[in-house]
């Protein structure tokens, strides 16, 4: 299988000037995000990961002290570590928003549609920053035997800006 390499999403040139990012923690079938929040942190800017409400589509995306701290995070249903829902912490829509969201799917064609896990959570998400502040660029994260020509997408579903994989031309 071919594998995006890090280094890809690092050089890019949106990555490069954000300075408020949000990204995954990576479960086993999406490709691997460690080193990239490593890298954030060592050029000073700032991480948010999601925090999912399971009994809804609601998510935050809220602060990440440091890439040594996830560990320690509680592990969800899904086995992904997140802060508690209860542990108060940064929210980045309530802190000026965000520059740059690395997202991950099921499934992308190239003209942006993904296909997340079906509750929502990034969808509803980019809806509410349109809202509250300018929609941050987006980028979605991918192994090239994910991008289809279609995916079946309905009218809540959100475009992202990018899909990259590996092979892809990074900006």
């Amino acid at each position: 299988m071919q594998v995006l390499r890090q280094e890809q999403v690092i050089a890019h040139s949106q990555y490069q000037k954000s300075k408020r990012i949000s990204i995954f923690l990576s479960m086993p079938d999406e490709i691997e995000t460690e080193e990239i929040i490593k890298d954030i942190f060592q050029r000073g800017k700032t991480c948010f990961i999601p925090r999912y409400q399971f009994q809804s589509s609601h998510m935050d995306m809220v602060k990440l002290a440091s890439p040594e701290e996830i560990s320690s995070l509680p592990k969800t249903s899904w086995n992904i570590h997140q802060p508690g829902e209860d542990e108060v912490r940064e929210e980045a829509l309530s802190t000026g928003g965000l520059d740059l969201i690395l997202l991950p799917g099921l499934g992308f064609d190239k003209e942006g549609n993904r296909l997340g896990r079906g509750r929502g959570y990034y969808d509803t998400y980019l809806q509410r920053c349109e809202h509250q502040h300018a929609k941050p660029y987006t980028i979605a994260l991918a192994f090239k035997e994910q991008i289809c020509l279609q995916v079946p997408v309905d009218k809540n579903d959100m475009k992202v800006d990018e899909v990259l994989y590996e092979d892809s031309s990074a900006s």
